[in-house]
């Protein structure tokens, strides 16, 4: 899912036109939609001095800050805040073509969502807690299948031993006698897992009720509290500005978390049908565990091999026949997130894969599993916000992908206007 595209509106192109706000040094597309992306001297030189910048990075440093150590504040409503923009569709055919009352439509979608959400986890709970259960007994089988691995990881964990030793400035000898205590029983370590994963069930499941109250009430309200933001707006032209972002985010967003959102559920599919017909134990569960790290770019995806690969090695006595599942979990991926999906989404421009990385690592170290589902919407918003605010317009700029199109027009634009 490396640079997946996100549907938006095509990047602007150099113009020179003065905004219709009688504004000095704001330079606005053709329609009058988007500030010019082109850095503005003047501009810079007015906003950027010394001590703005100082002060901008200590505040960009303490929002980070606060939203390290308020994450299990911030979570649910951000979840939530995606979610609206995943059921505006959904909402909109309840009220609009059935005539039903908002708050009964938005009613009827939580409660669909929390039967379903509910009817997969504890269809899935049984089996994966199976799993957990059986590892300690199976690792010894796994051992014995990776006996051919067992030489090349002895010598990278020894140059790795001798790398340390030699930083640290004490001898092999030593960092192997002080800083290695002994190895950890797979049984204990498993045991560590479960705990920890229990013990994390009370908090998930009150981010999730707090997720499902506040998604009622922005599916109910939301469209009231975007009216009272549009009207303090002190201008016309901020006014315009707030709603054209709006509903931009809530297309674009939109449509491609419908988009993803249903690619990943064919993903899903294909997965529990390929571990159904291959002799995997559970193709449910790992149908599901597809269908879920497919939201994250690159890394669930790569995550998704390896742990069907393991399972592999669990369920069948072959090494070469454990590579069969995850080897068609990677020819899925590679046919969805490199062909199917671009030509879906790519019509307009496509996100720089660096900046989706870097999104995802990012929001990975500060959220954990929870932001690395969430950094790709989250970068998308924040670039329709950079493309509609004239400082931060050059910033969206470089947040985009490669558009071609819009480039070659707006190249051939120019040369026709030369003499």
């Amino acid at each position: 899912m490396s640079g997946r595209p996100i549907a938006s509106s095509a990047d602007p192109a150099c113009s020179d036109t003065a905004s219709p706000s009688g504004r000095a040094g704001e330079k606005l597309l053709p329609d009058g939609d988007f500030p010019d992306p082109t850095l503005d001297r003047n501009l810079l030189r007015d906003h950027l001095n010394i001590r703005d910048m100082c002060v901008l990075i200590l505040t960009i440093l303490a929002v980070f800050y606060s939203l390290y150590f308020t994450a299990p504040i911030l979570l649910p409503f951000v979840f939530a805040l995606v979610l609206n923009l995943l059921m505006i569709a959904p909402m909109r055919f309840l009220t609009q073509r059935l005539r039903l009352p908002r708050h009964l439509a938005g009613l009827l979608l939580i409660v669909m969502m929390f039967g379903i959400v509910g009817g997969i986890a504890t269809t899935i709970s049984v089996p994966a807690a199976g799993w957990i259960t059986r590892a300690p007994q199976t690792l010894p089988a796994l051992q014995s299948k990776l006996a051919v691995l067992r030489g090349p990881i002895d010598m990278i964990q020894h140059d790795y031993m001798r790398l340390s030793a030699m930083f640290s400035g004490h001898s092999g000898s030593t960092h192997t006698a002080h800083g290695v205590t002994g190895p950890i029983s797979g049984e204990t370590a498993l045991s560590r897992l479960g705990s920890s994963v229990l013990a994390g069930t009370r908090e998930l499941a009150g981010g999730f009720f707090s997720m499902l109250l506040m998604l009622f009430f922005l599916m109910t309200e939301g469209d009231t509290l975007l009216r009272r933001c549009v009207e303090i707006m002190p201008t016309y032209t901020k006014k315009r500005r707030l709603v054209e972002m709006a509903t931009q985010i809530e297309q674009n967003v939109s449509l491609y978390l419908v988009t993803i959102t249903m690619m990943n559920l064919g993903v899903g599919l294909v997965n529990m049908i390929q571990c159904w017909a291959t002799g995997m134990p559970n193709p449910l569960l790992w149908g599901v565990l597809a269908f879920l790290l497919n939201y994250i770019p690159i890394i669930g995806p790569l995550t998704g091999v390896v742990v069907y690969f393991v399972v592999g090695l669990f369920s069948f006595p072959s090494l070469l026949y454990a590579l069969l599942p995850p080897s068609i979990y990677l020819l899925i991926h590679v046919l969805e997130g490199e062909t199917i999906t671009p030509m879906l989404l790519a019509r307009r421009f496509t996100l720089n894969p660096v900046f989706v990385m870097g999104s995802l690592l990012f929001w990975d170290w500060m959220w954990g599993i929870s932001g690395a589902f969430l950094s790709v919407p989250m970068l998308a918003v924040f670039k329709i916000v950079c493309d509609h605010i004239e400082v931060l317009a050059p910033l969206g700029h470089v947040l985009g992908g490669p558009t071609r199109r819009t480039i070659s027009s707006a190249i051939v634009a120019q040369l026709q206007s030369e003499p």
